[in-house]
């Protein structure tokens, strides 16, 4: 495994490549945390085992404000994790050992997939968004994220949640989003993993994205929640027998 940088215009995206034992050449999937999150999540790692075991090469990136990234959690917006992740790509196809690019990501790192790949659809083989949390437009709109409630007209500066502190721009940019524009300028395949109880992200969100995708399959991790906590061994055998197919 390496670990490293990879520079966005001075912005520092702390990385891990890690690559399956026995391959000059291997398919490569970009994996993204989500909201709060970081790489070293245990439905992350789980994931990522996943893909390694199925002679895939995971680039795991914490974004803008997580992990070990440059900037503070509170300053962070999808805009700034979307010049990210083009940043991320960018190196991706640089590497002279992948053969195809995958995407993936969970929660808010699920929706940053479905907006990468809406744009730049030539570049993956095929997304795989795991709870993605597809409903950060709406909840911006509606005036509730989370725990956060907020007049959407009137957004504060900053959004507090027990020690979690949100700045008002990252509302104001989540409002712009229409991810359903994305959702069809993307025609590969896409593998959505989602769990029926999921308490952040309904997973009636999943089922829409579902049916507006050209080439989809939902995958429903009964009982599951948001993290899949007590149903890792389900999801680490979803994402195999995606890469089994």
């Amino acid at each position: 495994m390496e670990e490293f940088y990879i520079d966005n215009d001075g912005v520092k995206l702390h990385a891990k490549l890690e690559r399956p034992g026995g391959l000059d050449k291997s398919p490569l999937c970009i994996l993204v945390h989500g909201l709060s999150g970081n790489m070293e999540e245990d439905h992350i790692i789980k994931a990522k085992d996943a893909m390694i075991d199925s002679g895939v090469a995971v680039l795991r990136v914490e974004m803008y404000g997580h992990g070990m990234s440059s900037g503070e959690y509170r300053d962070h917006t999808i805009y700034k994790w979307v010049t990210n992740a083009l940043a991320v790509l960018k190196y991706a196809k640089e590497l002279d050992f992948v053969t195809d690019l995958y995407m993936s990501g969970h929660s808010q790192g699920g929706f940053l997939t479905v907006l990468i790949a809406g744009m730049c659809p030539d570049d993956f083989k095929a997304i795989l968004p795991l709870s993605p949390a597809l409903c950060i437009p709406d909840d911006a709109r509606s005036g509730k994220m989370l725990s956060y409630v907020f007049d959407p007209l009137h957004i504060p500066e900053v959004l507090i949640k027990d020690q979690w502190i949100l700045g008002g721009d990252y509302v104001r940019v989540a409002q712009t989003f229409h991810i359903e524009d994305e959702i069809r300028r993307y025609n590969g395949p896409v593998y959505i993993v989602h769990g029926d109880a999921d308490e952040t992200v309904p997973y009636s969100y999943a089922e829409w994205a579902d049916k507006l995708y050209e080439d989809s399959t939902l995958v429903n991790i009964k009982g599951a929640n948001h993290c899949f906590t007590e149903h890792l061994d389900e999801l680490y055998d979803a994402v195999k027998n995606f890469f089994g197919q």
